[in-house]
């Protein structure tokens, strides 16, 4: 069931009860999309200078974060081509928000654009092509054969609900889909998304913090892209909040998958991430280090 809740930048978003969490920041679900999303992967700067954008999205939601993709593209290039590939398994979050006209205050023709691709899947425009698959997206991103992203949002909900879509295998699929030098958006910095990431061939850094004091991640297969991460940081990514969640065959549940992770926690050699903590104690002002297990 979907609720709809106001966000403090004057956007709404949707409060998901299956998952008991929003599909976007209560500080602003636009905010979030334009400050986490579309400029991290720098979309202003390349339509500039790239014949075409593609975008993949395999978490599609309410399309805020593509309709902040193409308000930065458009409004830099109004005449740049974009393609984008998303998945979604809840075909009525991106119905409902059309319905509810949450893209309606985006620039034209973003909002007609994004209700056609809720509505039928599919849009063929002069500047924008555009798929909508409906379905597991571990399943449905292994349709994408050959396509290339020059930016990806990472946005499934939060690992501890959803750490379907935050596991190595899933983020390996991913990175297939990356261009050499695309870039990949999310507003976590967990650490056991980061060493996922990590795992899967990006290198990973910082987003500057919205709404929150954590930042987000930004990776790319290109590490000459991405400012490194602090000593701190590569520290954290050692203990056992580093480990991953994994998912070998990409058909688990969400179940176990956390029970797989803490399994493998509880029988790890790895310093708990107390004990570090300890040990470097002006760390635990740094913003960027979370507390999670």
């Amino acid at each position: 069931m979907l609720e709809l809740q106001p966000t403090a930048d004057g956007s709404f978003t949707f409060f998901s009860t299956e998952f008991s969490q929003s599909f976007h920041s209560s500080s602003g679900a636009k905010e979030e999309a334009i400050g986490k999303f579309a400029i991290p992967t720098q979309l202003a700067d390349r339509a500039l200078t790239y014949p075409k954008i593609n975008i993949f999205d395999p978490c599609y939601g309410l399309g805020y974060n593509c309709a902040a993709a193409l308000q930065a593209i458009w409004s830099a290039n109004p005449q740049c081509p974009v393609e984008i590939m998303a998945l979604e398994i809840n075909p009525e979050v991106a119905t409902a928000a059309i319905e509810q006209q949450l893209l309606a205050d985006w620039p034209a023709p973003i909002p007609a654009l994004l209700a056609e691709l809720a509505a039928t899947g599919k849009v063929q425009s002069n500047l924008l092509t555009a798929q909508l698959q409906i379905g597991d997206a571990r399943q449905t991103i292994k349709t994408l054969q050959g396509f290339q992203a020059d930016a990806i949002f990472l946005d499934p909900f939060s690992p501890a609900v959803c750490p379907e879509l935050w596991t190595v295998e899933f983020l390996q699929l991913v990175a297939n889909c990356c261009a050499p030098q695309g870039l990949l958006a999310t507003y976590s910095c967990a650490g056991a998304v980061r060493s996922a990431l990590l795992l899967a061939g990006f290198a990973v850094g910082d987003t500057s913090p919205i709404g929150r004091k954590a930042p987000g991640s930004i990776a790319s297969l290109d590490p000459d892209l991405i400012p490194p991460l602090s000593t701190d940081i590569q520290g954290y990514l050692q203990t056992r909040a580093g480990i991953p969640y994994r998912d070998p065959d990409l058909i688990d549940t969400a179940d176990r998958i956390r029970l797989r992770r803490t399994w493998e926690q509880q029988e790890s050699n790895l310093e708990s991430t107390s004990q570090w903590r300890k040990r470097h104690p002006n760390s635990l002002a740094d913003p960027a280090l979370p507390v999670d297990k």
